[in-house]
This record gives C-alpha cells, structure tokens and sequence, in this order.
C-alpha cells in the first residue's frame, strides 16, 4: 500500500471534521492565506479533487485527458455559492479518495503520470494530493485553532518529500550561503543551499551547531510559507529562521 494513502485517508476525515465543526457563515471568514476566505481554499480542494479524479481515472483508463477539463471545472466552481463550495468539497474530496483506493495492485504498480518534467508513480501522486490536502486544512483549521499543527500521520511522508517542494517554492535573495538545519519528530538534517538564482533542499548536513533547530512539522510549514512568529512552536530557535521566511514566502 502507498504509505502516503492512509495518510490522506486520515486527513480527508480530519478537514470533514474541521469543517462540521464550523458555525453557520464562517466559511465566508478568512483563511489563513489573507486574500482567501474559508470557501475559496474549500473550493480551491474541491476542484482539485475532481481535476486529480479524472487525471487518475483517465491515466488508469489509458485515456488522453481533455485540456480544457481543468477549467471548466474551475470556472464551475468559482460559480458556486461559499457555503456549497464548502459542502461539495467534501463530496468531490471522498470520492477521490475512493478512486485512489479502490484502485487495483496491478493498477498501482503500472501508474505513471505526468506533469510537465516530473513523472510521478501512484505513491508519488497521492503525495501530491497528500501535501496539497493537509496544507490547506491547516489553513481552515488554524482559524479556529491557532495553536494547531499539521496532521501528525502526514509529516513523515511529507518531510521524506520536501526537496522538490523547495526547489520551485524558494525564492532568490541574492545571498549564497547554506542553512543547516537539524528536525526532530521524526530527526532528519538538511541543508538550504542559497545561490543568487536558485534555492535547493539537499538532504543531511554537519551534526554539530545547526543553524536552525526546528520540528518537521514546523519546517514543513517554513518552507510552504506557514511560519510566521504567531505560529511559530517554541521550541523553534536559530538565527536564520528570519532569513529562512524571506526564501520562503509562501504558495
């Protein structure tokens, strides 16, 4: 079984839960992306939901997808209504979901999907979803909650993903330097590796005197741009974690 599946499956439950437990127009407050409301990154999941349905059932098929599905489907639900963008994002979040899962072992081993350069297997793909999914039910969640982390069970297969994130989520500042960077649950060490026209993500480092000590969890947010001083855990300390917030404005 694809190691990021389960964690999807549980992060599907945790945003259904996030979002039963919302009063009556909340959905039309702000997430935490400033310019987003509640709806917009409930949309934003739904539509991708049924996007990444048909890219899945169509690769399995063997079927060439329709360019134009994708923004039909955008323009469909950018029509809705917040509080049925809310709702039907569930709806499409399942039965994603249930594709993914109901798919066969032969169809899981022979999965290959494009995407621009990159050539993702079926465990890749979720992970996709995985990353998307769990980001940005920690944007709706942390409205309610400030304090909320991302969901446990994902961070261990989002942290082992992290490097392709980087590449194309840093940005520039003219510096060349390294960041070395040591995590805990679970402990990894990277490197940020600066140049004046790239970020890179390079795994392991020096083991003595990082830079920056960080939870995964919390790095994983630094480098999707969540990691502002007013969700910052405590435990975090390093010099560069400024720095690291200019690299890493957000997606």
């Amino acid at each position: 079984m694809s190691e990021a599946l389960p964690a999807l499956h549980a992060s599907v439950g945790r945003l259904r839960r996030v979002v039963g437990g919302l009063e009556p127009g909340q959905v039309r407050q702000s997430a935490y992306p400033s310019e987003w409301t509640i709806a917009d990154v409930l949309s934003h999941l739904g539509s991708g939901a049924v996007i990444l349905q048909r890219r899945f059932e169509d690769t399995v098929g063997g079927r060439q997808s329709d360019d134009q599905f994708d923004q039909s489907v955008w323009d469909e639900w950018n029509a809705k209504q917040p509080e049925d963008q809310a709702a039907e994002a569930l709806v499409a979040d399942a039965a994603l979901l249930v594709s993914l899962e109901s798919s066969t072992d032969e169809q899981r081993r022979d999965f290959s999907f494009a995407m621009g350069p990159m050539q993702f297997d079926f465990d890749g793909f979720v992970g996709l979803r995985l990353s998307e999914h769990v980001l940005h039910t920690w944007d709706v969640e942390v409205e309610v909650d400030p304090a909320v982390g991302l969901a446990e069970e994902a961070v261990p297969v989002m942290i082992d993903r992290l490097g392709m994130v980087a590449g194309f989520a840093g940005k520039p500042i003219g510096l060349d330097a390294e960041v070395h960077v040591e995590l805990h649950g679970p402990e990894r060490r990277f490197t940020v590796v600066l140049a004046p026209d790239s970020v890179r993500l390079d795994v392991g480092g020096p083991g003595a005197d990082p830079d920056l000590v960080l939870s995964a969890e919390a790095f994983i947010r630094l480098v999707y741009g969540r990691l502002d001083p007013g969700h910052t855990p405590p435990d975090g300390t390093g010099a560069e974690l400024d720095r690291l917030r200019q690299v890493f404005p957000g997606l």
